[in-house]
Parts: C-alpha cells; sequence; structure tokens
C-alpha cells in the first residue's frame, strides 16, 4: 500500500473520530444544543461560533423566546451543517447554575455570542425573530479578511489596520489570520495579499505581519508582528494589544459595551478638523498614563456629533477641544487653568475624582487649593462649579433589559 492510501485512511478515520467527538458533546433536544457543566467547554473550543440562549423555565419571556430559538437553530444547521462551524445552544440556568454564575446571567432571557471560544464584547441585543438571528449568524460568519490585489496603502482615517502577505491561503498561518481576524473584526480591519503580487513584501516562505493605527495615532504605534505567525496565541495577543488601544473613539454603536465596563470616562472632545490634538493626546496618554488604565477609560469623541453632552457644560463647538470626566453620577469638566498638554494636570483630575474632592467641591464648593492650582501658582480657591448629571450613563443597557428577575416576581 503506498503512502496515499495510509493518508485517505487517516483522514476518514480523523472525520470519524471528529463526527463521534461532535456527537457526544453535542446532545440535541429539539434544534439547540443542550449545554451543561459537561459538554460546554467542549463546545465553545470546537465551534467557531457559538450562541447561547440563558433561560429560566418560571420565566415568561424565557418561554416566548424558546420556539424562535429553536427554529432559528434548524435553519442555522441546514446553512452550517458542517462540524465545528456553529452552534446555537441553550442553559437551564436553574439546573446549570455554575454555567450561570460563569456568564453571570442576572436577566432571563440573556443570548452570549462567544467567538473561537471567548465570549464576544457584545451580548446579543438584535431582534428576537428566527430571520434576525439567522441574518446574525450570516453576518458574524462572513469572511473577516479582505483581500487586496495590490500593494496596500493608508488606512481610513477612522480604521485600525493589520495587514498580512502570505505565500499562500492554504498555508496554516493565513489560517490562524484568520481566526485572530475573526476574533477581532468589530476593533481592526484585516486586509490580505498573496502569492506573486505581493512576494517583494516577504522573504520567500515567510509571512510579514503589519499593524497601522488610524490618522489619528501617532507613528509610534505602527508595529510589525516579531512572533511566530504560525502560533495563534502569540498573535491573537499582538494584534489585540493593537486593536484595542488604550485611547478609544467612543461612538453611539460602542457607546453601551464601553459604559458596561464600568470604568468613569475621561473624555477628550475634538473637532473632526482637528486630528492632531487627538494625535498629541494619545501620545500623552501613552507615554506617561498607561497606568491609569486600571481607574478610567481613556476616550476621544467627535464633538459635533456628541454636541448635546457639550451643551449641558455650555460648550460649542467653537470651544473645542474640552476634557470632561463622566462617572456616570456627575460631569466634571477639566479646570479651565489647566492644560492637557501637561500629564501632571490630566493625572491631578483623575485623582481628584477619586479622592472624592471633584465631588465634594460639586456639594459644598472648593474647600482647598487645588494640586492643579498650586502648580500654576494660585492662591485662591476656583470658582464653584456645578457640573450636569452624567449624559453616558443614559446610553447604558437598562438593568431590566430583557425580563424581571426571579426575586422581583
Amino acid at each position: 500500500m503506498n503512502q496515499n492510501y495510509w493518508k485517505i485512511f487517516a483522514n476518514k478515520l480523523f472525520l470519524l473520530f471528529f463526527s463521534f467527538a461532535y456527537l457526544f458533546y453535542n446532545p440535541v433536544t429539539g434544534n439547540a444544543v443542550k449545554l451543561n457543566s459537561q459538554n460546554v467547554d467542549m463546545t465553545l473550543a470546537s465551534n467557531e461560533l457559538v450562541i447561547i440562549n440563558f433561560y429560566a423555565d418560571w420565566c415568561r419571556f424565557s418561554g416566548i423566546l424558546t420556539p424562535i430559538f429553536e427554529e432559528a437553530a434548524a435553519k442555522v444547521s441546514e446553512l452550517y451543517p458542517e462540524p465545528g462551524k456553529v452552534v446555537l445552544g441553550k442553559v437551564d440556568c436553574d439546573s446549570e447554575t455554575s454555567i450561570a454564575s460563569r456568564f453571570q446571567i442576572t436577566k432571563y432571557p440573556t443570548i452570549k455570542v462567544l467567538i473561537n471560544g471567548q465570549p464576544a464584547k457584545r451580548e446579543y441585543r438584535g431582534k428576537r425573530s428566527v430571520e434576525a438571528f439567522v441574518s446574525f449568524v450570516q453576518k458574524q460568519l462572513e469572511d473577516p479578511i479582505q483581500e487586496v490585489s495590490s500593494l496596500f496603502a493608508a488606512a481610513d482615517v477612522k480604521s485600525r489596520v493589520v495587514i498580512g502577505y502570505f505565500e499562500n491561503k492554504d498555508s496554516q498561518e493565513y489560517q490562524i489570520f484568520r481566526k485572530v481576524a475573526t476574533n477581532l473584526k468589530d476593533d481592526c480591519l484585516f486586509y490580505a495579499g498573496v502569492g506573486e503580487p505581493f512576494r517583494a513584501m516577504h522573504p520567500p516562505n515567510e509571512t510579514i505581519i503589519e499593524f497601522r493605527p488610524d490618522r489619528a495615532s501617532p507613528k509610534s504605534e505602527h508595529h510589525t508582528f516579531r512572533g511566530n505567525s504560525a502560533d495563534y496565541d502569540s498573535l491573537n495577543i499582538w494584534a489585540t494589544d493593537n486593536c484595542l488601544p488604550l485611547v478609544r473613539e467612543i461612538t453611539f454603536e460602542n457607546a453601551e459595551e464601553i459604559t458596561e465596563e464600568g470604568l468613569p470616562f475621561l473624555l477628550f472632545f475634538y473637532h473632526p478638523d482637528d486630528m492632531e490634538s487627538i494625535k498629541l493626546f494619545k501620545e500623552i496618554v501613552g507615554t506617561y498614563l498607561i497606568q491609569e488604565k486600571q481607574r478610567v477609560n481613556f476616550l476621544t469623541a467627535d464633538g459635533v456629533k456628541f454636541a448635546h453632552p457639550l451643551q449641558h457644560l455650555g460648550k460649542r463647538h467653537t470651544d473645542l477641544p474640552v476634557i470632561v470626566i463622566d462617572s456616570f453620577k456627575h460631569m466634571y469638566q477639566f479646570p479651565a487653568k489647566s492644560d492637557y498638554k501637561n500629564h501632571e494636570h490630566l493625572k491631578t483630575f483623575i485623582d481628584d475624582l477619586y479622592s472624592g474632592k471633584l465631588h465634594r467641591e460639586y456639594h459644598l464648593g472648593p474647600q482647598e487649593i487645588s494640586a492643579i492650582e498650586v502648580i500654576h501658582g494660585h492662591n485662591q480657591p476656583a470658582e464653584q462649579t456645578m457640573p450636569p448629571e452624567s449624559t453616558f450613563k443614559k446610553l447604558a443597557p437598562s438593568k431590566n433589559r430583557y425580563t424581571l428577575l426571579k426575586e422581583e416576581l
């Protein structure tokens, strides 16, 4: 028998084993896979996309969703029959309390999305219909890589880009690149140059992967991946560090998920015609304030699009840039006598939030000379300010978005 025979035999044996494992770890009761402590980890590890309906039998809204989700699961199985692609699963939170606790489920039904075994940043909050679920799955499984046919130039002004140059699309490096792109497609654009037109961009049989920030970021953020491009973990960590920057842009689309992170916002409102001020702000934060990322979310915001919160501060687009801390209770404006180009002033602003000084002065007026005023050599307390209530807390998800809590019945 020749080598080809044994290769075919080994491949068939592998497919038989994989199919058996898939059925064992994906017991189907109805069309959605019933997940429990025995099969949940294997299901997450062996599928590119898993969507889980966390339900409770006593919940009326869970009962309404169940037949819809089951029908959607059936249609998805028809569209994607191959193992390892997508699973719609369900968890009975009363009987599988450890899984419910692991995913921090407090409302029913809650629908979680997991990509390559990791929770997506956004829960599913779309329309709860069969068509909507199927459309969502199709969107998630679109190819996250755009292939280019010529040498790739600069990215769009708002886009962060990862681009790889590959010998061919069948290589292990390309498949790893695609898996990483699936994880981060909402945070970066992923491009690939393949074959002859790009051989000048990389040595023979070697893959080159580069990160290019948006034009509002300093050139110091341009990076080339120096690790093993066939190592998923190292490439995923590198790409995540670059695609999820220290300073992020807040939009109406991502405000809810950023709000859910629970950290106060330090917002840099800018004019869209002034990219240089954003570059400078990012440079200052990246150079001097990295250690503060555990205390605040550093965000930039288009001051024209987000005109409403600025109006609450008595500001207009002609006043930009404007710096604000939104604590989700109040909005505190960066002191007028301070300079955002001085990182010590920004650090003091954050310190004053956590010491309670900003809140205390909101209610009682300035009680002492601030550190910022000492830097400037002023001896008189600043004029009392009355910061408005938080604007961005209104963009957070409702505490009762899905249904009532069990103890509220």
